[in-house]
């Protein structure tokens, strides 16, 4: 009968039980009449007419109207009915029970699963719906059935007596128990059970089997005979009172509910081969492994870590007695103790982890504070040799003290309280043994990483110890004392300094010294109140301002204060050699007092004495790499590093010089404090606060790796929590506002015919090299031929004769820039021209003498840079100064500049940014205008939009050309050059 959807209607479903499929449910629009009762007129809906109701239907209608088609016989039979006999025909066969066969068996099966599962969806979803049972004249609405919005409560009932066990279930609602049995009650579903009882829908706790039901709607109990009383017992009741509530007589059942206690076994992997696949010998350390086992022991059971559960039940009989223990697991707490483990890198929550004897000892040192700390044991278990290991901690302190020809060693070894000989240890570690024998006759492990650290330095240890019982280090073996201490000998309280710090809300207003003359702006002044914080509490600090916020300023109010408070003292501060005459020219100009030694040129005065007649002493990086055995003679009160990523390279020469400068203090400047990568931070910190972010292979692993690989935003948000006291980093955004506006342009030029047809030579060159390449091993060749293929693309987009001497076209880009320069000019404006390649600049060299526009130069051969700088500041003639990256990016004050124009893009967009900062910094007064030149079509418009996507890690973290290159998978390369 047709329903009038404008006319009241009301969705409601009902179920009918199909003679082969079972229970299934139908959706159905009932017409209302005028008193709003569902009338007699109805109609079958389907989901390809349910928009004609769409007014009565929400999502989950839709949801169920699908559901409840595709479980009618004629979308069950579509998958099998490959003859296309009729959906009933075919049926009729499936379940024909006297003339089955097996192929029949597994499509029933098939389909009753399916079938099961559909239920199980709807009944999930029926929820405040309207269901009915369907009449036998299939008025849908015949019965109507209240779905329960509760679940219900089962519980299993066990009298056991002399002769049998009776078992039988009962069933409650809202702490009401229910008569369900013998009164005509059904299961609809029976994963989960859902029963129809007395008009209602109810469903169960702890996802009760129906088929655990299902022999109780016609019988009161079951009769277990004692002769099948234990099998039963032990297959089927332990697993009934795992998962239910249970309550017996005639037995007894014990719940623990104790806290889980980790227990990590480990023992030798049984039947490690002797040889390879190849048939070669394996080396013992190779050979043998040890295995971790992690158990959760809870009283007197012990259950392994992969077999979750939420309960286990063991079975005990005494005589004649049964005694079940149900022992309660606390999943989150054994989830939580594998969950550390595997972070930590042993993965036993689902299953046994094995690791080379050696690599399974140093986790164990490396991580046994933890493990004591969150209450997980370390129980050894038993080997075939006998050999029972030493799991404590073991330690090694070396200390180096430099006499008059030769270094004193003097070294501790411990194994927990053993004191270990380290004459015997010593020449164990020379020959590569992994093992110790202790006093106990307990087996030792040496870590892996004293080998590494102490290896070399150890076999430099001459025989024989002095009169003082300590081993001498010969002094040219300097450098590896060094590494020796950058790595492990420096000891500082870094927990307890950080621990300290979080008592600290605020930072003091500390007061100016009289020798300081000028005026700090109000950020600055919070500058050097931090900075007098840090060196109240003695710690090191990197000032990380923008450029052109006055971290000279700051520091030398700083530096004033130190001379008022600790007259006598000196101070050191190294530079790249381009800012030493502008740091002097800064000092005598806001800190007149100090007496300055200027520590550079062939004529300087190597004696380390000198020092102590002056306040403070300015040097180079170059000069402090050279007579690094004069500077660390002197212990000065500060040493400061301005433009401290000259050390962002911990294993460079200048890196391993300045750590071995002594002093009170340390600060570094800079205003790109990561310019490759993640360990530039780590190697300028551990400058300032060794240790602080640990070992630089631990900070590799922890840190650098999950950031640069895997953009790992916790691991970067606890970066920035553990270095946050220590750097101080104002954006110009944030605290000049009184800076005029920058405005960036973006100035797209397009190739010329000829530049294009170079351009398009050398890109098919090179991308057929590269694959050529692709077949061969390694990546080094082939990240060489990309990296030098796109630095000749770049040329060639600013000007091919960059790369080809020979080359007689001209260039898109020179054109636009020789325009915009010569309007320029003409307006009376001065412009700073920057690019990093000397050869495009000499090319816009020769167009500026060619029209006669006068301009200053500014390289890394320049000599007289400061006289180039105070030509185009002074002299109104000068409008044009052009200025290579390297040489001018850092030091320069050009706030007579209102026009910076960028010639080729900038892998770093932070060095970018530097040479902005030259023209939009304190003291400029115009609106500071940027221009971008990109050549149109060409490898640098696709950098800039890869780097977009490759390089937006949060903050600073920016790669140079080497990372950018490894960064690329095959896709970047073919559409760099495409």
């Amino acid at each position: 009968m047709k329903v009038a959807s404008d006319k009241p209607f009301e969705i409601v479903y009902s179920l009918f039980n199909h003679e082969f499929l079972g229970i299934l449910f139908e959706s159905f629009a009932v017409q209302l009449d005028e008193k709003g009762r569902l009338s007699f007129a109805y109609q079958n809906i389907s989901y390809q007419n349910a928009r004609e109701f769409e007014e009565r239907l929400d999502d989950t209608d839709l949801e169920l109207i699908k559901l409840m088609d595709s479980m009618q016989q004629e979308a069950i039979v579509k998958k099998y009915n490959v003859k296309n006999n009729k959906p009933k025909e075919f049926l009729r066969k499936v379940f024909d029970k006297e003339h089955s066969i097996q192929s029949h068996k597994e499509v029933q099966k098939l389909i009753e699963a399916k079938l099961e599962i559909t239920r199980a969806k709807i009944l999930e979803k029926i929820q405040q719906k309207r269901l009915f049972e369907m009449g036998n004249d299939g008025n849908p609405v015949w019965k109507e059935i209240a779905v329960m919005p509760e679940k219900a409560s089962v519980l299993f009932h066990f009298r056991r007596n002399e002769e049998n066990t009776h078992y039988f279930p009962t069933i409650k609602y809202q702490g009401e128990k229910i008569e369900w049995q013998y009164k005509g009650s059904y299961l609809i579903c029976n994963q989960p059970a859902w029963l129809v009882v007395d008009a209602m829908l109810v469903s169960f706790e702890k996802a009760v089997d129906g088929k655990k039901l299902l022999p109780f709607l016609s019988k009161k109990f079951i009769v277990i005979p004692r002769k099948v009383e234990d099998s039963y017992y032990r297959k089927f009741v332990t697993q009934l009172v795992a998962s239910f509530d249970v309550y017996a007589k005639g037995f007894e059942i014990k719940v623990a509910r104790d806290n889980p206690e980790p227990v990590l076994y480990l023992g030798e992997l049984q039947g490690n081969p002797s040889v390879d696949m190849f048939g070669k010998k394996i080396s013992a350390d190779e050979e043998e492994k040890m295995v971790f086992d992690l158990r959760f022991k809870y009283g007197d059971y012990s259950f392994k870590a992969d077999q979750v559960k939420p309960t286990n039940v063991e079975l005990e009989k005494i005589g004649d007695e049964y005694i079940f223990y149900k022992v309660v697991r606390d999943l989150k707490k054994e989830s939580f103790y594998g969950n550390y483990l595997k972070e930590n890198g042993l993965s036993v929550r689902t299953g046994r982890q094995s690791m080379p004897k050696r690599e399974a000892y140093e986790w164990i040192i490396n991580h046994r504070p933890e493990l004591d700390d969150l209450g997980i044991k370390i129980q050894q278990t038993a080997n075939e040799k006998g050999k029972n290991y030493f799991i404590g901690a073991a330690k090694i302190t070396v200390r180096i003290n430099e006499k008059i020809d030769w270094f004193d060693v003097e070294a501790v070894v411990t194994f927990g309280d053993f004191e270990i000989s380290f004459q015997k240890f010593r020449k164990l570690l020379l020959k590569g043994k992994s093992e110790i024998e202790l006093p106990n006759k307990e087996i030792g492990i040496i870590p892996k990483s004293w080998f590494v650290n102490y290896g070399e330095i150890f076999s430099f240890i001459e025989e024989e110890q002095n009169e003082d019982g300590n081993f001498k280090l010969k002094k040219h073996h300097i450098a590896l004392a060094q590494e020796l201490e950058k790595g492990n000998l420096l000891k500082l309280g870094l927990s307890e300094r950080l621990n300290k710090l979080k008592d600290f809300s605020t930072i003091d207003d500390y007061p100016l010294s009289n020798f300081f003359k000028g005026t700090l702006r109000p950020y600055q002044k919070a500058g050097y109140n931090w900075m007098r914080f840090l060196n109240e509490y003695n710690f090191g600090g990197c000032l990380a301002d923008d450029m052109g916020l006055g971290k000279t300023v700051q520091t030398l109010a700083l530096l004033a204060m130190e001379k008022e408070r600790s007259e006598g003292t000196t101070s050191l501060l190294v530079m790249p050699t381009s800012l030493i005459y502008n740091w002097e020219l800064e000092a005598r100009k806001f800190t007149p007092k100090l007496k300055i030694l200027i520590y550079t040129g062939t004529q300087r005065i190597k004696d380390c004495s000198q020092f102590g007649r002056y306040d403070l002493v300015l040097t180079s990086y170059g000069i402090t790499r050279l007579d690094i055995d004069i500077l660390k003679e002197f212990y000065f009160n500060y040493i400061i590093l301005d433009e401290s990523q000259a050390i962002k390279n911990p294993d460079s020469i200048i890196s391993k010089a300045v750590v071995q400068l002594k002093s009170n203090h340390k600060l570094i400047l800079t205003g790109t404090p990561v310019e490759n990568g993640t360990m530039d931070l780590w190697s300028q910190i551990n400058f300032i606060n060794r240790g602080l972010l640990g070992g630089q292979a631990a900070f590799k692993k922890q840190f650098l790796l999950p950031i640069e690989k895997k953009n790992d935003k916790d691991k970067i948000l606890k970066l920035n929590a553990m270095i946050k006291p220590f750097i101080l980093r104002r954006l110009k955004s944030q605290v000049a506002t009184d800076l005029p506006e920058k405005v960036i342009n973006v100035k797209y030029s397009t190739m010329t015919p000829d530049q294009e047809q170079a351009y398009e030579e050398v890109k098919n060159y090179f991308r057929e090299k590269i694959i050529d390449e692709a077949s061969l091993p390694g990546k080094s060749q082939k990240s060489l031929t990309l990296l030098r293929g796109l630095t000749q693309l770049r040329q060639m987009a600013n000007h091919p004769k960059m790369a080809d001497e020979n080359y007689k076209g001209d260039s898109g880009k020179l054109e636009d820039i020789s325009h915009m320069v010569k309007s320029t000019v003409s307006e009376g404006h001065k412009v700073l021209i920057f690019s990093q390649f000397v050869r495009h600049l000499s090319i816009v060299k020769s167009f500026l003498n060619e029209e006669k526009i006068p301009f200053a130069y500014l390289d890394g051969a320049t000599v007289d840079r400061q006289k180039q700088v105070a030509s185009f500041q002074e002299n109104p003639d000068i409008k044009v100064f052009l200025i290579s990256l390297k040489a001018g990016g850092v030091g320069l004050n050009l706030t007579k500049a209102e026009y910076v124009f960028l010639l080729d893009p900038w892998w770093n967009p932070a060095v970018e940014a530097q040479a902005i900062d030259r023209a939009h910094r304190i003291g400029q007064k115009n609106k500071v205008i940027i221009y971008k030149f990109i050549t149109r079509n060409s490898v640098e418009e696709k950098i800039m939009a890869l780097q977009e996507r490759k390089m937006a890690l949060a903050g600073e973290l920016i790669s140079t050309e080497e990372s950018f290159i490894k960064s690329l998978n095959q896709e970047d390369i073919a559409a760099l050059l495409d």
